[in-house]
C-alpha cells in the first residue's frame, strides 16, 4: 500500500514538473491583438478599414506603411501642413495617445492590395507616363523607404487620382523643392492622363 501512495506522488510531481515545463515554454506568437497600438488605432478602422485594409476607392490602405512615413504625415495633418479637415482631429488623437505606437501597429499588418478593378487598356497607358515618376517611386511604384517615399502600388485608384490632382494643384506640400519638377511634369497632363497613372499604380503589385 504504502509503495503504490509512493508511486502516486512520484506521477503527480512528474506531471506537475510537466506542467511548469510547458507553462514555461516560449510564449505563442503576438496577434495583432496583442499589439500596443491595436486599441489606439481602432478610430481609424471606421475609414480605413479593419488592420488598415480598406476596401473603398477613396480611402488608402495603410496596412504595411512604412512606420517613418506615417509618423511623417500624422504630424504633417496634425500641424495643418497636409490640409484636411477630416484627417487633422485624427491625427492629432495619434500623436495624443501614442504615435509610434500606433505606426508599428499598421506596419506590422500585411497590405491587401485594394480590391477596387482597374481597365486594362488604362494601365498599359499609365506605365508609359510613370516613367517620369519611376526615380522616386520605382518601376512598380513600391517607393523608397529610406527617404520616405512611399510605396502606391495596390493602392486605390481613386484615392490616387485624388493625390496626383493634389500634387498638380501643388496643394500637397506645397512650395517643396524636391517636388518642383514632378509638379511641372503632372501640370503637362490631362484629366485622362492622370486617372491613367493612377490605374497603373493601382493595378501594380
Amino acid at each position: 500500500m504504502r509503495a503504490m501512495v509512493s508511486r502516486s506522488v512520484a506521477r503527480a510531481a512528474l506531471l506537475a514538473l510537466l506542467a511548469a515545463a510547458a507553462l514555461g515554454a516560449a510564449p505563442a506568437a503576438a496577434g495583432p491583438f496583442d499589439l500596443p497600438g491595436y486599441a489606439k488605432a481602432l478610430n481609424c478602422a471606421a475609414c480605413h478599414g479593419t488592420g488598415g485594409n480598406s476596401k473603398s476607392s477613396a480611402m488608402p490602405i495603410i496596412a504595411g506603411i512604412d512606420p517613418g512615413y506615417f509618423a511623417k504625415q500624422m504630424e504633417a495633418y496634425a500641424a495643418g501642413r497636409r490640409l484636411s479637415a477630416e484627417m487633422e482631429p485624427y491625427a492629432k488623437q495619434v500623436l495624443n495617445v501614442g504615435l509610434r505606437d500606433v505606426a508599428e501597429y499598421f506596419a506590422a499588418q500585411t497590405m491587401e492590395p485594394t480590391p477596387i478593378k482597374v481597365d486594362a487598356a488604362a494601365v498599359e497607358r499609365g506605365r508609359a507616363l510613370s516613367a517620369q515618376c519611376a526615380g522616386c517611386h520605382g518601376p512598380e511604384g513600391k517607393g523608397n523607404k529610406a527617404q520616405l517615399i512611399p510605396s502606391l502600388a495596390g493602392q486605390p485608384p481613386g484615392f490616387l487620382l485624388e493625390q496626383i490632382v493634389l500634387f498638380k494643384q501643388d496643394r500637397r506640400s506645397p512650395g517643396d523643392p524636391q517636388l518642383v519638377a514632378i509638379k511641372a511634369f503632372m501640370r503637362t497632363l490631362s484629366d485622362a492622363q492622370l486617372a491613367d497613372l493612377a490605374a497603373f499604380y493601382s493595378a501594380a503589385r
